[in-house]
């Protein structure tokens, strides 16, 4: 039976366990992440803070399952990331994990509805379904009234609002923002975190945030610093 099917219940959305990734150029090592362990507890708002150059992205892709650990464990809503075969990681990327990128990464020749609907067929949703819940995702935005518009007619901040709503499109078990209010002024980024904390403890969400920007990242229920690849300390 695939393990996507057998994993058991977990008070966590994520788990890292000895979590290490290093890089070869030539004769040298590069240790992006050392020994890093991390427990995110569903429903929780996360900050990853750090200098550039500390593993902050090399985290966020490998809970993502889109790099593999050098060593070390991931587990995703249970599921043992380093038992999974090529196939059911790319379902277990469909069903379980949401991300937010820095440049939204909207396809701006369909509609914003539509945006919404693709994570939805990739698992064969009924189309009946997958606009309901799109159109329920919209209106907890605030942009029920965008739904036929183009995301290029849109915002900013209403652009990276429609990829959270992408993001949650699966109900997944979490969401994954690597630097969300990047491109953005920094009223439209407070009110994008702002959102992020809602979604998390009124919906249930668990959102890992990736910022530079340490005022944001106290909005967070816990804060991580990296350096270096390794955990130097928690707030929270």
């Amino acid at each position: 039976m695939s393990p996507l099917k057998t994993a058991g219940e977990t008070r966590y959305a994520a788990e890292t366990v000895d979590l290490t990734k290093v890089y070869r150029s030539g004769a040298y090592k590069v240790y992006a992440l050392r020994n890093v362990n991390i427990k995110i507890r569903r429903g929780e708002f996360l900050a990853v803070v750090g200098p550039s150059g500390s593993g902050k992205s090399t985290l966020l892709n490998l809970l993502g399952t889109l790099d593999q650990p050098t060593s070390g464990r991931i587990l995703i809503d249970g599921f043992d990331t380093s038992k999974l075969s090529g196939g059911e990681l790319a379902r277990l990327r469909s069903r379980k994990i949401g991300f937010v990128f820095q440049a939204y990464n909207l396809i701006n020749r369909t509609s914003v509805l539509r945006n919404l609907e693709l994570p939805a067929m990739v698992l064969g949703v009924p189309a009946g379904e997958r606009r309901r819940r799109a159109l329920e995702l919209l209106e907890l935005m605030g942009l029920r009234q965008e739904a036929y518009r183009k995301p290029t007619e849109l915002s900013g901040g209403e652009q990276q609002r429609v990829a959270i709503a992408r993001a949650l499109m699966n109900n997944p078990a979490l969401v994954l923002a690597d630097e969300p209010t990047g491109n953005l002024d920094s009223k439209t980024g407070r009110s994008i975190f702002e959102l992020l904390r809602k979604l998390c403890h009124e919906q249930s969400a668990t959102v890992i945030v990736v910022t530079h920007n340490l005022e944001l990242a106290s909005m967070t229920d816990r804060i991580i610093h990296l350096r270096d690849g390794m955990v130097i300390r928690e707030e929270g």
